[in-house]
């Protein structure tokens, strides 16, 4: 039996694969994975959103390949479930990203399409197009993951919010006009209720902005204080207090495509892990042919796991298959990198590039794999979800 998309499908496939090879740009297509500009660039300044990524993201809105399922004036065509999965998976598998900075089109636009009034979903176009630059206030110093223990106060004051408290791991916060900022409300609340919206801009007095330098020198992340931010109450997004409906679905948005990136990058790895041992001749061990075979088993399951996800959540159905896809990528992305630096032996710990094998690639990764169990959802969290959501288990 041989399955097929279908030739509507195909013609898709076609006219994409068409539009990226006349247009994408070199820096895209050079870009080994969707984390390599996390190394690259001061970062404190308008480097961290290159100029190229820029015009490469305006021109997918304006061609309508941004969000193919959004209508033309969101920078879509009305694709299909089917013909927007087709096109992550071939957008994934060149290695080609959409845009270097998610948040606005990926967690911000879907939201505001949902759950805000007019004027806030007239903002969405620009989200998307990348014109407006916007970061995301969840995590703080006491409520990383845990997002239902954020403290930053909202305190309504006639017709404006004030707004006190602390955001960390704040991405593009150095470069960014609005936050789309989580904050509490109702502190007598139970810790799910309680949360609100509000959009926040960013030159607003109060707002102090500090960014977060890594061992690599690069600052991609910041620390977000507001003192006394006045926030003109117009400016909340849904109702009062039901700011972890909004959560959810921002999230769900975030994930609902997220996977396909995920596990061709582990497809991709893997590749480059058969081409190793190619190199190094250890394509006859059986000990490290099981090992590449199990690796194989793994993501072929994550990807078929992903299609029945994909399934549900084009159904507008809950799918909780994306938690467990969250988990397990991230995790196993870990796993394959110290592969890699076993394979090389003791070549497997030089970083320095002009030294060590593929310019310290391997080691490199296994570091940077850490950041992937916590971005976006710590691996501890998604457990947790799997249990109590998924497996109807008892909290402890």
């Amino acid at each position: 039996m041989r399955l097929a998309w279908g030739p509507d499908v195909d013609a898709f496939r076609a006219e994409l694969v068409e539009f990226l090879e006349e247009h994408a740009p070199p820096e895209a297509k050079a870009l080994k994975n969707f984390g390599s500009l996390s190394d690259s660039g001061d970062h404190d300044g308008e480097s961290i959103i290159p100029d190229w990524a820029r015009r490469w993201q305006a021109m997918l809105f304006d061609h309508g390949w941004m969000i193919p399922g959004y209508p033309r004036h969101l920078g879509g065509r009305d694709a299909t479930p089917v013909q927007t999965l087709v096109y992550l998976q071939e957008m994934s598998a060149r290695g080609v990203p959409r845009s270097v900075h998610f948040p606005g089109y990926a967690i911000v636009a879907p939201s505001l399409l949902e759950f805000g009034d007019d004027s806030q979903r007239q903002l969405a176009p620009a989200a998307i197009r990348g014109d407006d630059v916007w970061c995301i206030g969840m995590s703080e110093p006491n409520a990383g993951s845990d997002l239902a223990g954020l403290q930053t106060r909202a305190v309504l004051d006639g017709d404006t919010f004030v707004v006190n408290g602390q955001k960390v791991w704040t991405s593009y916060a150095m470069v960014a006009e609005r936050c789309f900022c989580y904050v509490r409300t109702d502190p007598a609340a139970p810790r799910h209720q309680g949360i609100s919206v509000l959009i926040i801009d960013m030159d607003t007095p109060g707002i102090e902005v500090r960014p977060l330098r890594q061992f690599s020198g690069a600052a991609h992340f910041a620390e977000v204080f507001f003192t006394d931010v006045v926030v003109p109450a117009t400016n909340l997004v849904g109702e009062v207090n039901d700011g972890w409906r909004i959560t959810m679905g921002s999230l769900a948005h975030e994930r609902g495509g997220l996977w396909v990136q995920s596990v061709s990058l582990l497809e991709s790895t893997l590749d480059d892990l058969v081409s190793l041992c190619r190199r190094r001749g250890l394509t006859t061990d059986a000990g490290v042919k099981r090992r590449l075979a199990e690796a194989y088993e793994q993501v072929s399951s994550l990807r078929a796991l992903g299609y029945k996800g994909f399934t549900s959540f084009a159904r507008t159905s809950s799918a909780p298959e994306h938690s467990y896809l969250k988990l397990a990528t991230s995790e196993l992305g870990k796993s394959l990198y110290e592969l890699g630096m076993e394979l090389l032996g003791p070549d497997g710990v030089v970083v320095d590039a002009e030294r060590g094998e593929e310019g310290g690639r391997w080691v490199r990764g296994y570091f940077m794999s850490f950041a992937n169990t916590i971005a976006g959802g710590s691996s501890e969290i998604q457990r947790n979800i799997i249990a109590q959501r998924v497996l109807g288990l008892p909290r402890s």
